[in-house]
């Protein structure tokens, strides 16, 4: 059973430039109160430390307050660019790195405070201006606003204001950059994790190809094979029988369970690999999952062009994977896909109105996750007691 459209539901709405814009605003004017409070901690850290440094002959430590303040000072830092600049990323800091990151980020929170307090001063000047020509009639200097002079202070009053808000801009990419640099892990490091996640994956990968031929060699045995252990045992007392109705009777038998191995075998080999996918693509292989479903599924499909052959195999196994389990495990009554490009991003969600309360660490959604990981992807599965399940996989094209 299957409802097909032609594509789906837009995705949640993103923050328009106004909210994005009042938020680095709102931003960067705590960081000019941020940076003044972190430059009283950076001279009592001076006033401090020197006497330290200069009579201690073993190795160099930071006193307890100073390492306390300047781990909480760099804690809400990070909060706030979280917050406001949507650079969130977790860090790792000891307080000599927290005191460099602070000796760097204070000249940068003054000098956006210095473009805001530009900024208003500028804004305040302009309706005094405004209103010395058109309220009071008291011109300021002594010009009358003729048509020249009140294009030209426009004009210029704009290039001001462009000025000052791509120095506002540029404020922002430093407080991100001063962050990635002073408490972001180093190249080495990145480098490192990239390798270590990269033998997870292939480990997870040899992993779910065991699985799956465990799981082909468990359906060939107690599928398959069982019937056509029985088809062959009625030929045989076909064969052996005196009576010519008990004979038609078992080759009828025999004919029967001949079509249901069969049925079997299809079953399986389209379990391994459906041959739509190579031919006309995820599409019509997903139709096919529908129709062969026990429960109606609504699949949405929004992706112009054809994926990478990979990344169209994954999308596949997790939206039969995650359809198979709906009928039959969580006594849902329909289904919901959505498959949709999101950038350089295929983004897959199959949702269905059951009992909830899949387990993800259980061996087909583990397998799943196993196989989209692979692809650098990321999957997820939320399903609480009582439904409904989501299970989503984000699978990279690039």
């Amino acid at each position: 059973m299957i409802a097909f459209s032609e594509g789906v539901a837009a995705p949640p709405p993103r923050p328009g430039r106004g909210p994005r814009a009042a938020r680095a605003l709102a931003g960067l004017t705590l960081g000019l109160f941020s940076a003044g409070i972190e430059m009283i901690l950076l001279a009592v850290a001076v006033l401090v430390m020197a006497p330290a440094l200069a009579l201690s002959r073993g190795p160099r430590t930071v006193p307890g307050v100073v390492a306390r303040g300047a781990n909480r000072l760099t804690e809400l830092e990070r909060r706030r660019l979280a917050t406001f600049f949507a650079e969130d990323r977790a860090v790792e800091f000891g307080p000599l790195r927290a005191l460099s990151y602070l000796l760097l980020r204070v000249p940068v929170g003054l000098l956006g405070g210095i473009i805001l307090l530009l900024i208003l001063y500028g804004g305040a000047s302009a309706i005094g201006l405004l209103w010395s020509w058109w309220v009071t009639g008291d011109y300021m200097d002594g010009i009358p606003p003729s048509p020249l002079i009140v294009v030209y202070t426009a004009v210029f009053g704009a290039v001001l204001l462009f000025v000052a808000v791509q120095g506002l801009v540029g404020v922002v990419a430093l407080e991100r950059a001063v962050a990635r640099r002073c408490l972001g892990p180093s190249p080495l490091e990145e480098y490192q994790r990239r390798i270590a996640q990269l033998s997870v994956t292939r480990a997870q990968v040899v992993d779910a190809v065991d699985d799956e031929r465990r799981r082909i060699e468990r359906d060939l045995h107690d599928g398959v094979q069982q019937r056509l252990v029985a088809l062959g045992m009625l030929i045989g007392r076909a064969r052996r029988a005196g009576d010519s109705g008990r004979s038609s009777e078992l080759l009828r038998q025999a004919h029967e369970e001949s079509r249901r191995a069969l049925e079997d075998l299809r079953e399986v080999t389209w379990r391994v690999y459906p041959a739509a996918l190579d031919g006309e693509g995820l599409r019509t292989a997903l139709e096919t999952v529908a129709e062969r479903s026990a429960v109606p599924v609504t699949i949405g499909y929004d992706v112009p062009d054809r994926p990478p052959h990979a990344v169209e195999t994954a999308a596949y196994f997790v939206i039969c994977e995650a359809v198979t389990n709906a009928a039959k495990h969580s006594g849902a009554r329909h289904v919901r896909v959505r498959v949709a490009a999101r950038g350089t991003m295929i983004a897959v969600r199959i949702e269905d109105d059951g009992t909830g309360g899949a387990d993800p660490a259980g061996g087909g959604l583990a397998g799943l996750a196993r196989r989209v990981a692979a692809l650098d992807g990321t999957f997820g599965v939320d399903s609480p007691a009582g439904g409904p399940t989501v299970i989503s996989a984000d699978l990279p094209c690039g």
